[in-house]
């Protein structure tokens, strides 16, 4: 199972960094129900053999909401306000991706300075999660469409739920 969580993190990574690259608001709205979708799996996987319903249905409740609703309310407002792309966002796309790797190596250096009570499932749980935090608050102050920083909300609120199952071993 610990395979199974860690690719997934890294997967998050990689959404994140996607979504810092690139300037099409579907392909945006894309990744991030992508992401979503992640989102919902990790307690799932993380609970391994200690799986409950309540886990099962909070994950799947994750998956549905943030992985199909959000994304159909994301592409409506979208086709309503005829926009297509991004438009000279106040961070380039290059200087976006260097941000979101220096990000990504301040996450893992306050990972080692902070010493949480427990023990999380997967030593990168805790610098994933400060990431995407991070790429999140990022993508709401250096956008300019208000899609794409509906996108960062989202985005900072998956690397906050990433955090709390972190902290929390079950889900309350």
């Amino acid at each position: 199972m610990n395979a199974i969580s860690e690719s997934l993190l890294v997967l998050m990574i990689l959404l994140s960094f996607l979504l810092l690259g690139t300037g099409r608001l579907v392909t945006c709205i894309r990744l991030v129900a992508m992401q979503g979708v992640v989102v919902g799996l990790l307690p799932i996987i993380m609970s391994g053999a200690t799986l409950t319903l309540r886990v099962a249905v909070i994950g799947v409740v994750i998956i549905v909401l943030k992985g199909f609703v959000f994304p159909r309310l994301l592409f409506r407002a979208l086709r309503k306000s005829d926009t297509r792309s991004e438009i000279k966002p106040f961070v380039g796309y290059a200087a976006s991706l260097l941000v979101g790797l220096l990000s990504l190596l301040a996450s893992f250096w306050l990972d080692t300075r902070i010493k949480l009570p427990v023990v999380s499932a997967s030593h990168l749980v805790v610098p994933v999660a400060f990431s995407m935090m991070m790429t999140g608050l990022f993508l709401i102050v250096a956008r300019r469409t208000a899609v794409n920083q509906v996108i960062g909300y989202i985005v900072l609120e998956n690397g906050i739920y990433a955090f709390g199952l972190a902290i929390v071993r079950d889900i309350p």
